[in-house]
C-alpha cells in the first residue's frame, strides 16, 4: 500500500509498504484524511526527540471500517470514525489510577510508531469513536481533544475568566471548551488571523501580545485581579513563567506545551499566590465524547480552521513549504482518496 514516510530530517518520500494485518481483535480501517500538526512539522525538522527513522507519521486521523466489530453494532463495515491515536499499558501508576491519557509507556500514532498516512491501518476497537460527522470534522477531534482536557485538567467553571497563551490548533481546543463551559476567555497570541480565529472558536476578548501590553490588558479585564486559570499552549520560557505571572492569587495553571529550553521561575509566586500548576497531556474519551458533541453541534468553525487539503504526492512539498513559513499554516489536512 502506499504511505508517506520520514526517512530523516527534511527528507519525506511516497513508498509502498506492506498492508497491516489485522489481529487481537483489532479493526481494519481505511484511511480516508489525515491533519497535519506541529508535532508531525518537528518530526519532519527532524527536531522530535520521542522519533526514530524512517516513520509514518500522522495521528489525526478520519476513517472508515472495513471490517466489522464482532459484538459492537455501532462499528460495523462502512461507519466513518475519529480515532484516539495513543496507547496503555493498564498497569503503570497513569492506568492504574485510571488516567491512561498519561500512560508512562504510550506510544501515539506517527511518533512512537508508524501513524495514519498511509491507505490502511489497524486500531482497537477502544479506539475508535463513531461520529456523524464531515471527514474534516472527524479530522479535527483529536487536535481539539487535547485543549478540552486541558479544561477538565483545569476545572473550569462559568465563573472563572480564562486566558489561553497560544492560539494554534491545541490552543483553539482549549478556547472552545472553556467557552462550551461558560466561561470568559481571552485569547493571547501574536498572529493577528490566529486571534481572529480564536473569536469565532468562542473567545471572549483578544490581545495582540506582539503589540499589546500583556500584564495591563489582562488586569483590565479581570478588575484587576488577573485570570483565574491560565492554559499555556505556546511552549516558551516566555510564556512559562508568564503564566505564573500573571495569573490570579490561588488561581490554576495549566501546561499543554514543552517548552525547548530550560525555565528558570520566580518560585515565590507557586507560594504566595497558593497556585495549582498542572500538566496535561493527551485526553481521555470523556474529551473526545465532548469534542464530537461541539462539532456535532455546529459549534466551531472548521472551515477557517483549515490552511489547505492535498493529496498524499503532495505532502512531501507541504511539509518543506510548512517548514519556511510555520507561522503562516494553521492546518494541513491530507485526503487519501
Amino acid at each position: 500500500m502506499k504511505a508517506l514516510v520520514i526517512r530523516g530530517p527534511g527528507e519525506a518520500t511516497i513508498e509502498s509498504v506492506p498492508e497491516p494485518k489485522q489481529v487481537d481483535g483489532n479493526l481494519l480501517l481505511k484511511v480516508r484524511m489525515v491533519g497535519l500538526c506541529g508535532t508531525d512539522l518537528n518530526s519532519f525538522r527532524g527536531k522530535n526527540p520521542l522519533v526514530t527513522f524512517p516513520r509514518i507519521p500522522g495521528h489525526e486521523v478520519a476513517a472508515t471500517i472495513v471490517s466489522s466489530h464482532k459484538t459492537d453494532p455501532a462499528l460495523h463495515a462502512g461507519a466513518n470514525i475519529a480515532v484516539s491515536p495513543y496507547t496503555n499499558c493498564g498497569q503503570c501508576a497513569s492506568c492504574r489510577r485510571g488516567r491512561s491519557n498519561a500512560c508512562q509507556f504510550n506510544q501515539t500514532l506517527g511518533v512512537q510508531r508508524d501513524g495514519a498516512l498511509s491507505e490502511f491501518i489497524v486500531m482497537p476497537p477502544e479506539n475508535l469513536y463513531v461520529a456523524d460527522l464531515t471527514l474534516k470534522e472527524l479530522c479535527l477531534v483529536e487536535p481539539l481533544t487535547v485543549g478540552f482536557h486541558a479544561v477538565a485538567r483545569a476545572r473550569i467553571t462559568a465563573d472563572d475568566v480564562v486566558a489561553v497563551f497560544g492560539c494554534g490548533g491545541v490552543g483553539l481546543g482549549a478556547i472552545a471548551g472553556a467557552s462550551a463551559r461558560g466561561a470568559v476567555t481571552i485569547c493571547v497570541d501574536v498572529d493577528d488571523q490566529k486571534l481572529e480565529l480564536a473569536q469565532k472558536a468562542g473567545g471572549t476578548h483578544k490581545i495582540q501580545s506582539a503589540r499589546e501590553p500583556l500584564h495591563e490588558r489582562l488586569l483590565g479585564l479581570t478588575d484587576g485581579r488577573g485570570p483565574d486559570v491560565i492554559i499555556e499552549a505556546v511552549g516558551t520560557p516566555q510564556t512559562f513563567r508568564a503564566a505564573v505571572e500573571e495569573v490570579a492569587f490561588t488561581g490554576r495553571v495549566v501546561y499543554i506545551g514543552y517548552a525547548k529550553d530550560t525555565v528558570s521561575y520566580e518560585t515565590r509566586y507557586f507560594v504566595q499566590k497558593e497556585l495549582d500548576i498542572l500538566g496535561s497531556r493527551n485526553a481521555q474519551p470523556e474529551d473526545f465524547r465532548a469534542v464530537i458533541k461541539l462539532l456535532e453541534d455546529g459549534k466551531f468553525p472548521v472551515a477557517e480552521a483549515i490552511s489547505s487539503i492535498v493529496s498524499i504526492e503532495d505532502v512531501p512539498r507541504a511539509l518543506q513549504s510548512w517548514s519556511k513559513n510555520p507561522a503562516k499554516v494553521k492546518k494541513i489536512m491530507v485526503r487519501l482518496d
